[in-house]
């Protein structure tokens, strides 16, 4: 698991969402083809890469789940996958080392050309062998070997049980490619990309992709519109709600702040319903990190202090203005297995006085300096704003003099990895929504926070034996133990949980069916009239 590209940027907003749902309402009404007009959407994430061996930030996958099929795929509001290039996909009887799956009849890729069991096998085999620093690989290292008896036919034999795999496979990292269209051991540079999911990239930008239905598309999803065109804001927030503003954007995703959603919501009359914001569930995470070997923050009490007077629900109001949940655990809410572990250990209001104890008991005597690492873009405006709130808790208990350093991104990791930062912040978008993806890239070796946190129950029995448990049901107790026992060493605090939005205009429906616990957001979903 790659930690640097799909952490995730801040909450976006959904302000006065739920009071806005009416508008952008469930149309099942969709014709395949596309019977509605072309949308226009509009995003501040970069798509940093076309070529599904390569792209591992979320806009990369957003392509690469409308362009590509996967042998499994999230239906709409699921969490479960379900076949999609494949007509049936499952284990071999008695365990979950082989997974066998069959392809669907006359499958195809945009360019006319047969999909078969030779481009799956070649797919994965040539993700695994680039081994892009920057890609998705590490989702795909069980796979031990791969074999295809006929065209329709893929065996995938693991190197350990691995119940998570069909939902790994079901993500952006499934991706299927054209073995003619792409090189065994080099990414394509050249923009362009061929799949065989609902849409064709006609053409890919410095400041917008275009998308059109795939005529040669053969899977489960309708298609609801006549094409997409994808703009890019490269982080300018401000014009990305200008254009909304304008009608130059249909759909704004991922990109505006509260105070943006806000000010478009003042700009339209009530009697007008120009603009509608809707919001949708989302597992994206975001955590307060310790370096157990800082000489500080590696005292469990101080990180028990810290823990006792962190005030979420304030973060959450003040901060992000309600566009996040207070977050108690490392598996968040909708996610089997979540539990209130942190809740149990600390209560979910600050406690000054057994934070006060916890600091004696390490020996700390007085206030206790701290500094608090941040990033002002990766993680989104808010970071920044954020970190400064939680000194301000920590300060105002007159039991620690905590300060900000803001670091830009390249280094902040850079420092992480060095272990010269004691406390700093990380967040988390799923790759899958199972509890496998919020615990087993966090613990063990080379693990995705760079804490030096060790647990061998962790990393030597509960992370193995959840991830070989193929009724993902049965896992809940090992699931319910593990989060326990990360409360009490605390090398993480959770934080808080977003929640995503989409803010949309007039004439535009299904956008609900975009935003999901998957991350999947269905292009196919969006209709305009």
């Amino acid at each position: 698991m790659k930690a640097h590209n799909k952490w995730l940027t801040a909450p976006l907003a959904a302000g006065l969402a739920a009071a806005l749902l009416s508008g952008c309402g469930d149309d099942e009404s969709g014709e395949a083809g596309g019977s509605g007009g072309s949308v226009v959407v509009g995003m501040s994430d970069e798509v940093l890469a076309t070529d599904p061996a390569a792209g591992y930030d979320p806009g990369s996958w957003l392509l690469f789940n409308n362009v590509f099929q996967s042998l499994m795929s999230f239906p709409k509001g699921a969490s479960t996958p379900q076949p999609e290039a494949a007509e049936k996909c499952g284990f071999e009887a008695g365990g979950s080392k082989v997974y066998r799956c069959t392809l669907r009849e006359g499958l195809k890729f945009s360019n006319g050309n047969p999909l078969t069991a030779e481009d799956v096998k070649f797919s994965f085999e040539r993700a695994l062998k680039i081994d892009d620093p920057a890609g998705p690989a590490p989702l795909l290292a069980s796979i031990d070997k791969i074999d295809t008896p006929d065209d329709r036919t893929v065996v995938f034999s693991l190197k350990i049980p691995d119940a998570t795999f069909p939902s790994k496979i079901a993500s952006g990292a499934g991706s299927i490619v054209d073995h003619r269209e792409y090189k065994d051991g080099a990414l394509r540079e050249d923009g362009q990309a061929v799949g065989s999911g609902p849409y064709k990239l006609d053409s890919f930008q410095k400041g917008e992709a275009v998308f059109s239905p795939n005529p040669e598309y053969r899977g489960t999803v309708e298609v609801k519109n006549a094409g997409v065109t994808l703009k890019f804001f490269h982080g300018d927030r401000k014009a990305l709600a200008t254009a909304l503003q304008k009608g130059e954007v249909d759909v704004a995703y991922r990109g505006l702040a509260a105070s943006e959603i806000a000010s478009i919501q003042d700009a339209a009359t009530s009697s007008e319903r120009e603009i509608e914001v809707i919001e949708g569930s989302s597992a994206e995470v975001q955590h307060l990190v310790f370096n157990v070997d800082d000489p500080v923050v590696g005292k469990l009490g101080v990180r028990k202090a810290i823990a006792y007077l962190v005030d979420r629900d304030a973060i959450v109001s003040n901060v992000h203005r309600a566009t996040a949940s207070p977050l108690y655990s490392i598996i968040p809410a909708g996610i089997a297995g979540h539990n209130t572990a942190f809740v149990n250990e600390y209560g979910d209001k600050p406690q000054r006085d057994k934070a006060e104890q916890a600091l004696r008991s390490a020996g700390v005597d007085g206030k206790l300096k701290l500094t608090l690492w941040s990033t002002p873009s990766r993680y989104g405006p808010a970071t920044d704003e954020e970190l400064t709130a939680i000194a301000k808790q920590l300060n105002d208990s007159g039991l620690f003099e905590a300060t900000v350093k803001s670091v830009e991104f390249g280094q902040y990791e850079k420092d992480i990895k060095a272990g010269k930062y004691g406390v700093y912040v990380k967040g988390w978008v799923p790759d899958y929504p199972d509890p496998d993806n919020f615990t087993q890239p966090f613990f063990g070796k080379d693990n995705v926070l760079n804490n030096n946190y060790e647990n061998s129950k962790i990393t030597g029995t509960l992370v193995p034996r959840t991830a070989a448990t193929a009724d993902r049901t049965a896992t809940e107790e090992d699931y319910g133990t593990l989060q326990d026992l990360v409360a009490k060493d605390l090398p993480i605090l959770p934080l808080w949980q977003g929640k995503q939005y989409a803010v949309a205009r007039d004439g535009i429906t299904g956008l609900e069916w975009t935003l999901d616990a998957s991350t999947v957001f269905r292009f196919w979903e969006i209709k305009k009239s």
